[in-house]
């Protein structure tokens, strides 16, 4: 049955992460060091050959194959959403970060504290780049270095850490008050998230609408089947129906794969 697959690949996909453990912080470490043990990578591994074998049972092997690409589809535009948000918690919680740094350090705390301070209670992305900083700057370090190395770890603000340290750096070289630079950068951040945020609120229409259209397939089987015709039997009783059936799902996911790369341009 077709449209059970299609249902369940998808509850596959929207099936809610494990718990993930936390490590506690060592002696010394703020609070706001604790992060995850480990990312729930056997997600993936669990979801492809569950939504396979729901299709083989529900649809034969055309249906394996099609539950495969559909679950595969699905979970990279979710993942993907994932990504964007926290892209965007990261870039706000940044730019917090920056400005109570910079008041922090415009009331005559040394670099060092006022990061401390600036990461209390942030982003956890943005935290971890304060006690980056606060360590760095208490070691007499190369701030700058420090930053520009962090963007592997940090892929949700790579761009806003590169950002920091050039500002960094030009206070160092100028002999700028860091509270200048540093609320400058926390000042663009801000435009640049709110620019993202009605970029998004731009585009929920036509994701919406790719959405829509993506669901139409399985309207028209329902409707099929309510006037008799026994789509599904020709789905899934005969070598043709069931190649009708993987070439049909694997032009739904192709859509849904080129409505979000047109997106994902226009909002980079």
């Amino acid at each position: 049955m077709s449209s059970p697959l299609l249902l369940l690949a998808a509850a596959l996909v929207c099936w809610p992460p494990p718990l993930v453990a936390l490590r506690l912080p060592g002696p010394g470490r703020p609070a706001s060091g604790l992060r995850p043990l480990a990312a729930p990578g056997r997600r993936r591994t669990l979801l492809l050959p569950g939504a396979g074998v729901a299709g083989a049972l529900l649809a034969g092997p055309g249906g394996a194959v099609a539950a495969l690409v559909l679950a595969a589809t699905l979970h990279r535009h979710r993942c993907a959403a994932r990504a964007e948000r926290e892209r965007a918690a990261a870039t706000a919680g940044l730019a917090e970060a920056l400005a109570s740094f910079a008041a922090e350090v415009r009331a005559g705390a040394p670099p060092a504290t006022a990061a401390a301070a600036a990461g209390t209670d942030a982003h956890p992305a943005a935290a971890r780049a304060m006690a980056l900083v606060g360590a760095t700057a208490h070691l007499g370090g190369d701030v700058p270095a420090a930053l520009r190395a962090a963007r592997g770890r940090e892929p949700a603000m790579a761009e806003h850490l590169d950002r920091l340290a050039g500002a960094w750096a030009l206070a160092e070289q100028h002999g700028i008050a860091l509270a200048g630079p540093a609320g400058a950068v926390a000042e663009d951040l801000r435009a640049r998230a709110r620019a993202a945020g009605g970029l998004r609120a731009r585009l929920a229409g036509p994701r919406a609408t790719a959405a829509v259209l993506a669901g139409l397939p399985v309207l028209g089987v329902l409707l099929g089947e309510g006037i008799g015709a026994r789509p599904v039997a020709v789905l899934t009783g005969g070598v043709v129906g069931q190649v009708l059936l993987v070439v049909g799902v694997g032009l739904v996911c192709a859509g849904l794969a080129w409505t979000e790369r047109i997106v994902a341009g226009v909002a980079r």
